[in-house]
Formats: C-alpha cells, sequence, structure tokens
C-alpha cells in the first residue's frame, strides 16, 4: 500500500494553496496536484536503477497557471473536441463555450484541469472529487466527478465515476505526457509502441471527426506489432491525415473483442528499458505525440516537438454528434445514471 505524503506547492493568485500528494510506492514516487487533478511527477527506475520522472510538467504553479498542453491534467468534462460545440440532450440543443478554433476541446474555457479538487485519502488511495454546476460551459445537469488514483507495484491506476442529475455528456480523461527515457531528454519518436486497434476516425483540418473509419493496414497508424513511432512520423508529409496533425494525433478505435485484462497498448524505450503496458475499458485511445510542445518545463528543460506522447482513454471524439461513433460507446449519459471507467499504466523494466 502506498505511502501518502502532502506537502505545499505553491500558490493560486486568488491566494488558495495547492497541495502535493505524492504517494510512495517502494523506489516508485508519484505527484500529484489537488489543481486540475494533475499529474506532477512519476518516478520509476530505469534498467541500470536510475530514478527517472517520465512524466513532463513543471517545477511550479505559475506553470500550470498557463497549460496550454494541458500537462498531466485531468479532463472534463469532455476529453477532447465536440464539432462547434453542439451538444443535444433529450432534444434540446446546448451551445458550449468554443476554445479550439470553431470548436469545443476538454471542457471548455476553465474545464477540470483548472479546478481545485477535494481530497481524501483512503489507505494507499488518493481520492479526488469536484463538483459541476448545472450551467457550468452551457453542459446540462449538476454533476459530481470522484477521480481515485493507486499506485502500487508500479501500477499508477486511475478509476473515474461521475453522476448527473440531468442528462448530460461526460467523457474523462488524463492529459499526461510520457517520455520513458526521462522528461527533458528529448524526442520520444525512438520509442517503440504497439496499440491494439485496426482504425482510426479520419478528421477534417480541425481534427473533428464527422463519421467513417481508417483501416491501419499499410499505413503509418498500423501498431498492431510494435514499432519506432519514428517510423509513421517521417510520413507526415506524405499522408494527408498525418498532415493535418503535423504527424500524429489520431484517435485509436480499440477492438471491441480485446480481453481488457490485456493491455490495449505498450510503450517501450530501448534506451531506457522502461515498458509501459496500458490498460482501459474504453473503447478509444488518442496518440498524441507530443507534436504543438514548444514550452519550458522542469530543472530548465525545454520541450519541444515530439518531447512526450499522450495516450488519452476515451470516448470517440464528437460521438455526440456522431451516432456510428456513439455506438461504439456514448458520452451521453441519463440522469442518477452512473458513470465509471478506468486506465491503468504498468510500468516494469526489459532488459
Amino acid at each position: 500500500m502506498a505511502e501518502i505524503v502532502k506537502s505545499e506547492f505553491g500558490k493560486l493568485p486568488d491566494g488558495r494553496t495547492v497541495y502535493a500528494y505524492t504517494m510512495k510506492d517502494g523506489e516508485n514516487k508519484l505527484t500529484v496536484l489537488n489543481y486540475g487533478g494533475i499529474l506532477q511527477s512519476l518516478i520509476v527506475p530505469d534498467r541500470a536503477g536510475k530514478p527517472t520522472d517520465v512524466l513532463l510538467g513543471y517545477d511550479g504553479i505559475e506553470g500550470y497557471l498557463h497549460n496550454g498542453g494541458y500537462l498531466g491534467a485531468l479532463i472534463g468534462r469532455f476529453g477532447n473536441r465536440i464539432d462547434k460545440g453542439r451538444l443535444t440532450v433529450d432534444g434540446k440543443t446546448y451551445q458550449l463555450y468554443i476554445n479550439d478554433r470553431s470548436n469545443h476541446l476538454h471542457g471548455g474555457r476553465e474545464g477540470f484541469n483548472a479546478k481545485i479538487w477535494d481530497v481524501e485519502t483512503e489507505g494507499g488511495k488518493l481520492v479526488l472529487s469536484c463538483f459541476s454546476p448545472d450551467g457550468e460551459e452551457n453542459y446540462p445537469g449538476n454533476l459530481r466527478v470522484k477521480v481515485t488514483y493507486t499506485f502500487e507495484n508500479g501500477v499508477l491506476g486511475i478509476d473515474y465515476y461521475a453522476l448527473s442529475d440531468k442528462a448530460t455528456a461526460v467523457n474523462l480523461t488524463n492529459h499526461a505526457y510520457f517520455n520513458l527515457n526521462g522528461e527533458g531528454s528529448g524526442s520520444i519518436l525512438g520509442h517503440c509502441l504497439r496499440i491494439d486497434s485496426d482504425r482510426i476516425v479520419p478528421t477534417d483540418d480541425e481534427l473533428i471527426p464527422h463519421g467513417g473509419f481508417r483501416a491501419v493496414k499499410g499505413t503509418p497508424f498500423d501498431f498492431t506489432s510494435e514499432k519506432k513511432i519514428a517510423d509513421g512520423d517521417a510520413l507526415r508529409g506524405e499522408d494527408e491525415d498525418l498532415a493535418r496533425g503535423g504527424g500524429f494525433d489520431h484517435c485509436f478505435v480499440l477492438r471491441a473483442d480485446r480481453d481488457k485484462n490485456k493491455p490495449y497498448a505498450s510503450l517501450y524505450s530501448p534506451e531506457s528499458g522502461i515498458r509501459m503496458d496500458c490498460f482501459t475499458d474504453m473503447p478509444a485511445v488518442q496518440f498524441y505525440a507530443g507534436t504543438g510542445l514548444a514550452q519550458d518545463g522542469k530543472k530548465g528543460h525545454r520541450y519541444t516537438r515530439c518531447c512526450g506522447m499522450c495516450l488519452e482513454t476515451e470516448d470517440v471524439p464528437n460521438n455526440v454528434n456522431v451516432p456510428e461513433y456513439a455506438a461504439l460507446g456514448s458520452s451521453l449519459v441519463g440522469a442518477n445514471q452512473p458513470y465509471r471507467r478506468f486506465a491503468r499504466y504498468a510500468f516494469s523494466v526489459s532488459e
């Protein structure tokens, strides 16, 4: 069971205190902030036993106040994009806040990534909760959210729960950026990745999917067998879907018949020997290779293109407007209908 130590991380401009909660699991350490539910640091040993922080982030609260890349943050009410911010629930259309070109992204103007969460510890569990009132970002329903972090035997667990008093849309995720060589060490393009997915959802120029699928076989998106990310990224100028995102920023639909007790994805660094196996019960994952990174990070490091990558478990983006995506897993939940999802990240070392 992880030991949890609380410390002050900084103060918000309005004087509220931001706390860091460090979960110690032997040689492994995970630090979570009550601001945004942010995963601030995750330290595991590499093959030589060197403690390695595999999460991009900031040393102080100031960086997170201007966190354009959502580094490490809990995302809600809706992870990823909704076309033109249009949400129809029970026949009524709501206009959500537009914050990404002409679309709604990651919860809007002030999503869950900018909230101070209530925190409780239950044994070795860190339980964060928040309240999103009816009409916040123009979403319907008073929504209560609980996210439970665990960290034991090298496994980071995230359990999502939400309950609304009205029908609404919920699609929670975490926006952690991983670099298995250590944050600030350079590009992740040399990492090897496998994703148990045989199709992606194509998008328009604003990265909005409107329907349909694209088979990955014979394309840069084929990660059904482990391969270097660089092998696909090298083709970004030749592939229309890759070109739109300047590289990988795409939703991979996970196989419906997969065993959810087995990893849907594995990430491995030949340099450090660190492996990350990923598990979820969600129907899809957004693989973002950090193509837009351009900011200062921890320890004076400069984060540039592809210095970190995300595997954001999710329902398919814009599924609230595309029935064939909703059929894979709808983000619409009824009044008093519990929303439950999980994600796991298991760290180990390979020779």
